[in-house]
């Protein structure tokens, strides 16, 4: 299967209909197939009280024949419907599903494009808020596209087959479309302008409420959980108090939803009544008014929840577009063309094109901090003479992976896990198994249920934390990056199982830039060249057998006395 070559186009952010149209564009056949399947069914609707009077004034006039006829068309109408309303549904079930993952699909990319803009602007809160409720009320409101059209056609075709009977009739019915509008559009205009604040303030919410859940050991050696918890709670109230205004205006539209429609049958079938006594339309007639009148709820009542979900989707719409505008602080130059040098200028070190090198230090903050400056995470280092921080941070990371220790695991197949963004598809089953043995978990394919299709938990909970670390290695080298970044990638596995990684890694990254974070004896052997840290700068740089001649060095691999300071004496021998 091959990849497209053909950009996908970007959703409208002009403002909250362009966007909705933009959904509605991206599913043009199946959005038509619901518009035509609610049509035929709700138009369909009048079909079974016309039938049901021809049955009954054939009835009245003897004519047994007749009425058995209509019968048998009465119960094939009906088997009709009954299919038209479930490949209908199953229709606007799809699209209401395609609109609502596209919209999680956008805005979970451009989060990712955004980086740690999206952090420093606060938007956590709203990713995760559109993900758990706006990307659904904007699908929901697609599900108009079937039902209104069709509601306007089996108005239209109640009021024919009402003209035929009563022009008196078929005129309340059509009065009732201004009277629609004037007591749903002010509820609606209004909803949306309550809608509004309550959508932000839930927001906010949102986001304290991962702010507090990410940083809760934090709060607890603080002591700061009650400081947290009182703001939280005064958020909820004022969140409370927005959601009671949104309430009073949904009640009114859904009163009317209920009350609207009953209040047209009774006004009809009153008038159909006394027309029936006066001898102006026969039983037949007063039967299938009725039945009019009870099947005009269904096109009112979509009229209106079709109004009610528009004015919500608007308002969730305008979130999502709003978050889709959100530039990054600095989309950065374009990456260096080549390989060059890797550079990191606050501690010194240079790592040549090609070179698998390591990192020691007995500071793992120091290590992390080296690591996020090559990556462009923070400013201080240079690739190929160009500071990497200032580089544009989608080409960037595209060629400079950073494989970091608890870098998140998402749910999925195994296979999805380590192929990560890229397509299972595209990259197949064997290059998929060729990066978990480089990442020597075989093992974990064979102790699955069903191998590669086997399901992981979110944060690879169904995992052991050896197999969750050769799962991120086994993701990062399938990825093929230009230059790997890896942070202590063998740190939970024994002996045998790291000389194995490191064997195979190695060969796997031969002739690629390489840079690991390690202690280990196993690890700093296979190295091309090991830098020592100290206070953050390199210290000694060489061969692992070359380094252990010094003191420092050997007493940090063989987990003796760590070295804390450049200034240690053990350094300066």
């Amino acid at each position: 299967m091959r990849r497209s070559t053909v950009p996908p186009r970007r959703p409208h952010t002009r403002g909250p209909w362009s966007y909705l149209a933009w959904l509605v564009s991206r599913q043009r056949g199946r959005v038509t197939l619901g518009a035509v399947l609610g049509s035929a069914w709700m138009m369909g609707l009048a079909l079974p009280p016309y039938v049901l009077s021809r049955a009954i004034d054939s009835l009245a006039k003897s004519q047994q024949n007749v009425v058995l006829g209509w019968t048998a068309v009465l119960l094939l109408v009906g088997g009709v419907l009954a299919g038209l309303s479930i490949w209908r549904h199953r229709t606007m079930t799809r699209v209401r599903m395609d609109a609502a993952l596209r919209t999680v699909s956008e805005v979970n990319a451009h989060g990712i494009r955004l980086g740690d803009t999206m952090a420093r602007r606060a938007l956590t809160g709203e990713v995760v808020a559109i993900g758990g409720g706006d990307a659904w009320t904007i699908g929901r409101s697609l599900t108009a596209t079937g039902p209104g059209v069709g509601a306007v056609l089996a108005y239209v075709v109640i009021a024919v087959l009402l003209l035929r009977i009563s022009v008196l009739l078929a005129v309340v019915v059509l009065a009732g479309v201004p009277v629609l509008a004037l007591v749903v559009g002010p509820a609606t205009r209004r909803l949306r302008t309550v809608g509004t604040p309550y959508r932000e303030q839930q927001s906010r919410v949102t986001g304290r409420i991962v702010d507090i859940v990410a940083g809760l050991g934090v709060l607890n050696g603080l002591g700061g959980k009650a400081v947290y918890a009182d703001r939280f709670r005064a958020e909820s109230q004022r969140l409370l108090q927005h959601g009671y205004r949104v309430g009073r205006v949904t009640s009114v539209i859904q009163a009317a939803g209920l009350g609207l429609p009953t209040l047209f049958s009774a006004v009809v079938v009153w008038l159909a009544a006394r027309l029936a006594v006066e001898g102006s339309i026969t039983v037949g007639e007063l039967v299938a008014v009725a039945g009019y009148a009870a099947v005009l709820a269904v096109p009112v009542a979509s009229f209106i929840e079709g109004a009610l979900d528009l004015s919500q989707a608007l308002v969730a719409a305008r979130r999502v577009t709003d978050f889709l505008d959100v530039r990054p602080d600095s989309t950065g130059s374009a990456v260096p063309p080549g390989r060059g040098d890797l550079i990191d200028e606050a501690s010194g070190l240079r790592i040549a094109p090609g070179t698998f090198a390591a990192v020691a230090t007995a500071q793992y903050s120091d290590a992390v901090a080296l690591v996020d400056r090559l990556g462009g995470f923070r400013p201080g280092a240079t690739w190929a003479g160009q500071p990497t921080s200032e580089l544009d941070p989608a080409q960037l990371h595209k060629q400079v992976l950073v494989a970091d220790n608890d870098a998140a695991l998402f749910a999925g197949s195994l296979a999805q896990v380590v192929a990560g963004r890229l397509d299972v598809a595209d990259l197949g089953e064997a290059a998929i198994l060729d990066a978990l043995h480089t990442a020597a978990a075989d093992d974990v394919v064979r102790g699955l249920p069903e191998g590669l299709g086997s399901r992981i938990d979110s944060g690879g909970r169904n995992l052991s934390g050896g197999q969750r670390q050769r799962v991120r290695l086994a993701r990062a080298t399938i990825a093929d990056p230009t230059v790997l970044l890896a942070v202590d990638p063998t740190s939970a596995l024994d002996a045998a199982t790291e000389a194995t990684v490191v064997d195979r890694l190695t060969h796997h990254r031969r002739g690629k830039t390489t840079l690991v974070t390690s202690t280990s004896a196993l690890v700093l052997q296979g190295a091309d060249v090991v830098h020592l840290l100290a206070d953050g700068r390199v210290v000694a740089s060489g061969t692992h057998t070359a380094l252990l001649a010094n003191p420092a060095y050997a007493a940090l691999v063989h987990r003796g006395r760590p070295v804390t300071s450049a200034h240690d004496p053990e350094i300066q021998a």
